[in-house]
């Protein structure tokens, strides 16, 4: 049923109310597949108030498996300038084998494996929402990282390495060790949206779709369809900037 479903991210004219009313639907279909832990978050925001050890979103995904290649998306605003993680992919192997962090106001690091790479973007005049998303594909080690809707320059890291299955994924925290290990000095404050997860590289056109809130088919992580848990002191609450949809 899910495969009538499907949208050509490559069609070059996309409707974007008919891909809203086919997201909400794919959405419902999925959360009755799923069960009542499943949550549309359209418009939503998980807020950080505050930093802390123990303040975190578990997110749990069915169809946990092998990862040779992924892209990771998320929106996110925060007035900290000093280092916080983003999105943390922990496996029994390494705590790090995915991980989105941002060490500084200039400095995005990508871990694959335990290893890491850094790209450095330029100093913004004044907070305000980003939008990321982070490829990486195990046959070339190549790692992008696009910065609202713009690529960087691609980087190496791990080529060959598989990402193992069963993991514990969390949003504001860096895991020091599986599902735990969280440091107050490394925790997010601010607010998070539309975080997408996909086991496979994002094409360009593909980015500026989920840059623009459309969301490309397969997702193994779908804000639409989001099953997660919060753990200490986390909101959901309504988007104040609807500008970005």
């Amino acid at each position: 049923m899910l495969e009538q479903l499907r949208l050509s991210v490559e069609a070059p004219v996309v409707s974007r109310s008919w891909v809203k009313s086919a997201d909400l639907f794919i959405g419902m279909v999925l959360s009755w597949a799923v069960g009542s832990s499943v949550h549309d978050l359209w418009n939503k925001v998980f807020v950080f108030p505050a930093s802390s050890a123990t303040a975190v979103v578990d997110l749990q995904v069915s169809n946990q498996q092998t990862l040779k290649e992924l892209t990771v998306c998320l929106r996110y605003y925060t007035l900290l300038s000093r280092p916080y993680s983003l999105f943390s992919y922990a496996t029994r192997s390494s705590s790090n084998d995915f991980l989105i962090i941002r060490f500084s106001r200039t400095d995005y690091s990508i871990y694959v494996g335990g290893e890491d790479v850094s790209f450095k973007v330029p100093l913004k005049e004044k907070p305000s929402w980003d939008h990321i998303c982070v490829s990486w594909d195990s046959s070339s080690g190549l790692v992008q990282l696009w910065l609202n809707g713009e690529p960087l320059p691609r980087l190496g890291l791990q080529k060959g390495y598989s990402i193992s299955p069963q993991a514990s994924i969390v949003l504001g925290q860096d895991q020091d060790s599986f599902g735990g290990g969280f440091d107050f000095n490394q925790s997010f404050v601010g607010e998070m949206s539309d975080v997408h997860m996909w086991a496979r590289v994002l094409t360009p056109v593909a980015v500026k779709l989920i840059w623009n809130s459309i969301s490309p088919v397969d997702p193994l992580i779908y804000w639409r369809s989001l099953s997660y848990s919060i753990k200490g002191e986390v909101y959901v609450e309504d988007f104040l900037a609807p500008q970005h949809m």
